[in-house]
């Protein structure tokens, strides 16, 4: 998969900027009035997602002197989750004051920051590159593309233009993940964590939803897998990685419907136990802060091995057996 450039730029590719959470936003109260005059204009790309509005009501509700003042939307007939939803959140984020846009173009000429919501994972890269390349300092909603080709391609593209992207499930913000990640537990040994899986016939099976629990198990154990083995019945779609030196990483998809994420991490300092994910709010704290610095919050090294993960345990559901990351990269 990976010719010599690609894996160059794998190796290099590095950007800086894990800071501290903003205070949650509050979920009273709304004022969808301008704050300020002076507010930098957001545009959101994807109204059949319940993201959008939860993201359009956090920022414009927040004292940040950022506001969503324009939106667009496509919308995949093929896709129930996007044709059986785009109506009631357009509606929803209209409500808010928030000027619905004819084309994508249009909206890049009114913004000056991209919310990229789609949720059909299949137009990322092409609605991406039109908007970096408009100069747009953009996040992009899970799943960032439906495949790991396209996942390094597009921060190929972002590299060459110098403009700082990110992508990253909410759930990798929970606070209690953060706080193994700031080494609240020591040295991390391992790690079993789980979170709700669903499948979508249009997106790779681990795509839609298992990008949920590999999020949240990368971050408490960070980069370095080597290789993956994955086993499923009706009720789990069981994961295992090995990280090597007896760090070993589990994720649980759960297949019964039920909304739940956590786990816990062994440290050599101690326990975690991850709770229950709450909110998007930290996820857009964190989006507000990558728009103001331009420091992302997410290394896209750690992006780009988290879509190897998942095509290795695509791969070992198929074969029943281990697959290491370099059999995805194709080294």
């Amino acid at each position: 998969m990976a010719t010599q450039a690609r894996r160059n730029f794998i190796k290099k590719i590095s950007c800086a900027g894990v800071g501290t959470l903003i205070p949650g936003l509050g979920s009273s109260g709304y004022n969808f009035s301008w704050s300020q005059k002076n507010d930098k204009r957001v545009g959101i790309v994807g109204m059949d997602t319940s993201h959008s509005p939860y993201l359009v009501r956090g920022i414009n509700t927040s004292n940040s002197g950022y506001r969503v003042t324009a939106a667009y939307t496509s919308v995949s007939n093929d896709l129930p989750a996007s044709h059986s939803r785009v109506g009631q959140f357009s509606k929803q984020i209209k409500s808010m004051g928030v000027e619905i846009t004819d084309s994508l173009g249009e909206l890049l000429n009114k913004v000056d920051y991209v919310l990229l919501c789609t949720v059909d994972g299949r137009l990322h890269k092409e609605q991406a590159e039109i908007i970096l390349k408009a100069g747009k300092r953009v996040f992009i909603d899970k799943p960032m593309a439906i495949s790991l080709v396209e996942v390094i391609e597009i921060f190929e593209f972002a590299q060459k233009l110098n403009i700082p992207i990110f992508s990253s499930s909410a759930v990798r913000f929970m606070k209690t993940a953060q706080e193994v990640r700031d080494g609240a537990i020591g040295n991390v040994t391992g790690a079993q964590v789980y979170a709700p899986i669903i499948y979508e016939p249009t997106h790779p099976s681990m795509y839609w939803y298992g990008i949920h629990g590999a999020e949240l198990l990368y971050t408490v154990m960070g980069n370095g897998c080597e290789k993956v083995k994955c086993f499923t019945s009706e009720k789990h779609h069981f994961i295992i990685g090995d990280w090597g030196h007896g760090r070993i990483g589990t994720y649980n998809g759960l297949k019964n419907g039920m909304q739940k994420y956590g786990g816990q991490v062994f440290g050599d300092k101690g326990v975690s136990y991850l709770g229950d994910f709450e909110n998007l709010s930290p996820l857009t704290d964190k989006i507000l802060e990558f728009f103001e610095t331009g420091e992302v919050p997410v290394d896209p090294s750690e992006t780009i091995e988290l879509f190897a993960f998942l095509d290795a345990a695509q791969k070992s559901e198929k074969t029943g057996t281990w697959v290491s990351l370099k059999e995805v990269w194709g080294q």
